[in-house]
């Protein structure tokens, strides 16, 4: 284990851990298990009401990252512009697709996912497993790019939908 591996999250740093979403650094914290000290980071989740120790050694194995840079989120607002891919699989297949995309932690996956998966009202109704998954790649699309910009999620959820729907054409 080479410490060079390791990444250095301190108290108050925002993280992504991949399959939960946004954390908050709590602490970072030795702990003896079987004989062997470890050390973890503890990250609380305040939306899920959830704590998370991780081990130092295993964050970078697991996905854990830094908050994404403002360029990368320009990019995941670049990619809701675009035009949804809706494979022709089975929805079984697409469903698991959706899902490792937004457990994989990576932004402009998760920014796919919502836009492949938003409907506008005129289009066909989503079924309840669409709309969980859109909901849940909406709600941490919106939770990472509030974070980056200063934490104000309403105003990143409100600029996520205004450009979901600038893609919509009005009909003639």
């Amino acid at each position: 284990m080479s410490k060079s591996k390791n990444l250095d999250f301190r108290p108050n740093d925002f993280v992504v851990y991949p399959a939960h979403g946004v954390g908050k650094v709590v602490s970072v914290e030795e702990q003896e298990i079987a004989e062997t000290m470890l050390e973890f980071y503890v990250i609380a989740f305040e939306k899920d009401k959830m704590t998370l120790r991780v081990p130092t050694h295993k964050a970078l194995d697991i996905g854990m990252r830094s908050l994404s840079s403002p360029d990368e989120v320009s990019y995941a607002m670049k990619t809701l512009k675009g035009k949804a891919k809706v494979k022709r699989a089975m929805w079984s297949r697409r469903a698991q697709e959706y899902e490792q995309k937004i457990n994989s932690g990576d932004l402009i996956a998760i920014a796919e996912v919502v836009r492949d998966l938003h409907r506008t009202d005129d289009q066909r109704e989503q079924s309840y497993s669409e709309r969980q998954l859109y909901e849940a790649a909406l709600e941490r699309l919106t939770r990472e790019i509030g974070a980056v910009q200063g934490g104000d999620e309403d105003a990143a959820a409100r600029q996520i939908i205004d450009v979901l729907m600038s893609r919509v054409v009005p009909a003639a």
